[in-house]
């Protein structure tokens, strides 16, 4: 377990990303592939994360701009390793490459487009798929919300289908599982909480639920269809009626689609002053995704979040070729 992470009382506003970046500095920083590093952002990720000794970052990318970058920042990639390629798509194939020879064990986006990086990772000869489908999380730190909450699929799934979204929850919950969180609860969002033929999404989290049951889903409690209010207010949770070892206390929201997740963490981000981390899972290794806009706290928590469930995945799913 992360001492003290799950429910805890919350006095920094950034209290559960220090906990996962102090758990993650116990451990050896692994080495990650970091995707075209080529402007400040990206590339001062990279080097506060080797800092804090959360990663070892290996640099793939234009040497020159690389360096550039790195004298815009008055900051030396001295000790660093760095694999020149001539752009942005030799670079995220490089990337890659070296996760699949088992070289780096986590991947990191710089500053080249997602669906580019995606593009290599997904690649069916030469990519990094395994048996799951992708899907991304975003590991939320909430003013007044006792507890880390996840958001899932704000980035990678755009509609997606009822299996996909099966995938998409046991991936999240695997994450929390492999942080040593415990047992996470689910909530599967809709616009209510009844079921209702004329809400498809209300059949549909009735049917994930059911697939909890039948062992289709494991690690996890599930809950749904649950409105918003529902899932993360007790009150509103008593005044309904609702029992369940779920409702008023998710841990992890799963979403209809991209675009309701997407508008979510961003409702929590910019009026509500969360953080957002991001990562992204069902591939072989940990992807940090993080975006311009990220904060220097919020760079770490994504980085410290990949680096412990990369240690995690160390000891259940080597790397095979």
């Amino acid at each position: 377990m992360i001492d003290g992470l799950n429910d805890a009382p919350r006095s920094d506003p950034q209290y559960h990303y220090e906990q996962l970046i102090t758990a993650a500095g116990r451990h050896v920083p692994l080495r990650c592939a970091v995707a075209h590093p080529c402007d400040a952002a990206s590339l001062s990720g990279a080097l506060d994360a080797f800092e804090q000794q959360l990663i070892h970052p290996i640099l793939v990318g234009p040497r020159a701009r690389i360096n550039a970058a790195a004298q815009t920042l008055g900051r030396s990639t001295d000790g660093l390793q760095i694999i020149d390629v001539p752009h942005s798509h030799a670079a995220a194939q490089e990337a890659v490459a070296l996760v699949r020879a088992g070289e780096a064990e986590l991947l990191m986006k710089g500053s080249l487009h997602t669906d580019e990086l995606m593009h290599a990772v997904i690649d069916r000869e030469t990519g990094l798929r395994s048996e799951r489908r992708i899907s991304h999380v975003f590991i939320m730190d909430v003013p007044r919300y006792p507890r880390p909450l996840f958001i899932t699929d704000a980035a990678i799934n755009i509609e997606p289908d009822l299996l996909t979204r099966a995938d998409i929850i046991q991936n999240a919950i695997d994450l929390h599982l492999g942080l040593g969180l415990g047992t996470p609860r689910v909530a599967i969002l809709s616009a209510l909480e009844t079921i209702t033929p004329k809400i498809p999404g209300t059949i549909e989290a009735a049917a994930l639920c059911k697939m909890a049951d039948r062992g289709q889903i494991t690690g996890g409690m599930l809950d749904g269809p649950l409105a918003l209010d529902n899932a993360i207010s007790p009150a509103a949770a008593r005044i309904k009626g609702i029992v369940s070892q779920v409702a008023g206390q998710a841990q992890i929201l799963v979403v209809p689609t991209l675009e309701a997740g997407n508008m979510l963490a961003k409702n929590l981000t910019f009026l509500s002053g969360a953080d957002a981390a991001g990562i992204v899972l069902g591939a072989r290794v940990p992807i940090i995704l993080t975006s311009r806009a990220d904060s220097h706290k919020t760079r770490l928590a994504s980085c410290a979040t990949a680096s412990l469930y990369a240690h995690h995945l160390r000891q259940t799913h080597p790397i095979r070729s």
